[in-house]
């Protein structure tokens, strides 16, 4: 059977190499590179700049400490070149893996007619077809929106800017502003709404007061107009660089006369990720999900299977989600909404936290647990809580409860607080 994937990202490279592995005829279609936008301009330019930006704040509290003497100058040409540099050693990496699956690879843009994709004027007809275009950043309908940079031009830029004013409220927004403010740039970040209204509001509140202290965060702000020195506001002028982070939308356009979309455009799919076009596929961003680059791959894996014909489906109930700061943000939520108990702890001291517990600054964990002792909600705080939301959530999604954590044994020493929490609750009837 032939399998044509359109896309490279995450969801499309993994439905690629799964499609092969059962063993089918597969062609992947990508305009650009392969890693999608995780790799080239999202996630990977995050945590490049991010680990020098924790460097850097490191070395600011060692000094107030005394430890250490001397001031740090950042080389920002340098730091952009070696973000890039790592970045061109990865994708040839991914390429590779992904031919020696058996995939075999066309470099351009996609367009869909009948039954076929047609690349360059050639046709590569399929039997099944997997869309996997991603998305890109929503530019929001403001005066002067050419003004603005959007994530894709970070890796653009010659100098940190001196004045930083980001307009967004979500985890692009927080991850950018906690990178900018760290390189030394005075950084503003201007919500329409509510910043970070994802998270519970003791964790939005250490969040802000303990890893976003030195950035200015205006809620409830309407921009007017964006110029080339700044913007607009009810309130008067703000000068500097202005980056739009006000989240993405999808790259459906290839498919928008062959499958539904729906109101923000995204190919709807059902569990399974077929659309309603019977040997049309879809998965990842421009499915609309979750926008999460694992539940993309799994996406892109159920796409496959499905596209294969071995039946499978997507589970959304439970996904754990993380925001890349000083300490990495993570938190889940379960299908189940009733209310619970609720509680929370200090951060445990360790690897990553130890010389943050003179100023009390080891993170936190909470959780809401309901009446049938499961979870209903977890939010952690710390320097491991990444690595150990992800199975935690794997557990809960097995059925386990507080209870099956009463004889946890951990590695010690740890940062990691949720089992220490769950303990406590299990203590109770």
């Amino acid at each position: 059977m032939d399998i044509v994937v359109i896309g490279g990202g995450p969801a499309g490279r993994t439905a690629s190499i799964e499609a092969a592995n059962i063993g089918e005829n597969v062609t992947l279609i990508e305009k650009r590179e392969i890693g999608g936008t995780c790799l080239n301009e999202g996630c990977m330019v995050v945590t490049g700049l991010n680990d020098t930006a924790k460097f850097l704040n490191d070395s600011e509290n060692f000094k107030k400490m005394g430890i250490i003497t001397g001031n740090y100058e950042i080389d920002f040409n340098r730091l952009i070149n070696g973000v890039k540099e790592t970045i061109n050693k990865i994708r040839p990496i991914l390429e590779s893996e992904t031919r020696e699956a058996g995939v075999k690879i066309i470099k351009g843009k996609a367009d869909l007619e009948n039954d076929a994709v047609i690349v360059d004027n050639k046709e590569y007809i399929y039997d099944k077809l997997i869309i996997a275009t991603g998305s890109r950043a929503f530019i929001p309908p403001v005066k002067g929106s050419e003004n603005a940079i959007t994530y894709k031009d970070v890796l653009s830029l010659t100098e940190i800017p001196e004045k930083l004013i980001i307009i967004g409220s979500g985890v692009i927004a927080a991850e950018f502003s906690n990178i900018f403010s760290s390189l030394g740039s005075d950084v503003h970040v201007l919500c329409r709404n509510k910043f970070l209204k994802m998270l519970d509001e003791d964790i939005k509140n250490y969040v802000i007061k303990n890893m976003l202290s030195n950035v200015n965060i205006h809620e409830n702000v309407q921009v007017n107009k964006i110029d080339e020195d700044g913007i607009s506001i009810e309130k008067g002028k703000m000068s500097g660089t202005v980056l739009f982070a006000a989240g993405m939308i999808p790259n459906s356009e290839i498919a928008a006369n062959i499958v539904d979309l729906n109101e923000k455009d995204h190919i709807i799919v059902d569990k399974r990720m077929q659309t309603g076009h019977g040997n049309i596929y879809a998965a990842g961003d421009v499915a609309g999900k979750t926008g999460n680059t694992p539940i993309s791959r799994a996406e892109g894996i159920t796409a496959a299977r499905n596209a294969c014909g071995i039946y499978a489906e997507m589970d959304y109930s439970i996904i754990p989600y993380t925001i890349n700061l000083y300490y990495d943000v993570a938190f889940l939520s379960s299908e189940n909404k009733s209310k619970g108990m609720e509680g929370h702890i200090p951060g445990s001291t360790g690897s990553g936290s130890f010389w943050r517990a003179l100023e009390g600054m080891t993170g936190i964990t909470k959780m809401n647990v309901n009446k049938n002792r499961g979870v209903n909600k977890i939010f952690s705080i710390s320097p491991s809580s990444r690595t150990s939301m992800a199975y935690i959530s794997k557990l809960l999604k097995e059925g386990k409860s507080i209870d099956d954590f009463d004889d946890f044994m951990e590695v010690h020493p740890s940062t990691d607080a949720i089992y220490k929490l769950m303990r406590f609750f299990a203590r109770f009837e």
